[in-house]
Order: C-alpha cells, then structure tokens, then sequence
C-alpha cells in the first residue's frame, strides 16, 4: 500500500540513496522510522512490483561501455518469449512494449559494439525473430527521470 511513509520513502530513494554501510538506517532516521521499518516497507514495495529495482546508475561512455537502442519485431506468440531471452542478458537495462510495428524496445549495454552484436543476433537465434534493429547512440542526453509520489 502507498500510504504518507511509503510515498515518503519512494520520493527520498529516488533521488538521495546514502552512500553508507547502512544506507535503510540512513533513511529511516530521515523519516522517523527504524531501519527494520524501513527495509520491511521497501521489501515490501518490491513485492507489489512498485519497486522494480533499486541500484546505482552510471553513464556507460564513462566507463568505457557502449550503448544502443534495439527495436524489434516480434510476433505476438513470441512476445513472451522473447521478453524472457532479452531479459537474461545482463547488458539489458530497459525492455518495454509499443504499439508499433516494432512493438518491443529494450536498451542494450556492453563493453564494445562487437558484444552487442554478438548479443543481438544470439537473441535471433534464440527466439527465431530476426528483425532487431540496433540503434547505437551517438550522443548521451541524460536527464532525471523523479517521479515525486
């Protein structure tokens, strides 16, 4: 449930997570909540999926990484599948479905260009869909994606 504290806790992680050995005490004594508290509200965010992970983000040019846009075509019996194959590459930071004639899009990190191919066409492989277009980028626009709750 989203109640006050959890709205509080959602707006507090997404922009200001503590670099600390302890980071869900930080953040319970921000919000006058012990770290038990915490953990076992944000434990519980995540099971109701309105958590979906919680982790460092980091600009992948600056760590010597590549990154590309991939939209597919994919069959509606394939869907799932593909969502599933897609998923378990650790280089797949976003996965989402459009209403379009390449109706899957995910974004695709890895240390060279030449792994993100070999990643796409093993996804091909796999899944039998062979329409995958790769969208390297070229310039890097970050913004702060914060949804106050």
């Amino acid at each position: 449930m989203i109640d006050d504290t959890n709205k509080k806790i959602l707006n507090s992680i997404q922009v200001d997570f503590p670099i600390h050995p302890r980071p869900y005490k930080v953040i319970g004594e921000r919000l006058g909540l012990t770290e038990a508290e915490t953990i076992q509200r944000i434990r519980e965010l995540k099971d109701q999926f309105i958590i979906r992970r919680i982790g460092g983000n980091f600009s992948p040019d600056r760590l010597g990484y590549h990154s590309t846009l991939c939209a597919a075509q994919v069959p509606e019996e394939k869907i799932e599948t593909f969502k599933d194959v897609v998923n378990a590459f650790p280089g797949v930071t976003h996965n989402y479905r459009r209403d379009h004639k390449f109706n899957i899009w995910f974004t695709f990190i890895a240390p060279s260009t030449e792994i993100i191919a070999e990643n796409l066409e093993a996804i091909a492989q796999k899944t039998g869909v062979t329409t995958i277009l790769n969208l390297p980028a070229t310039h890097v626009f970050k913004i702060s994606a914060n949804f106050k709750v």
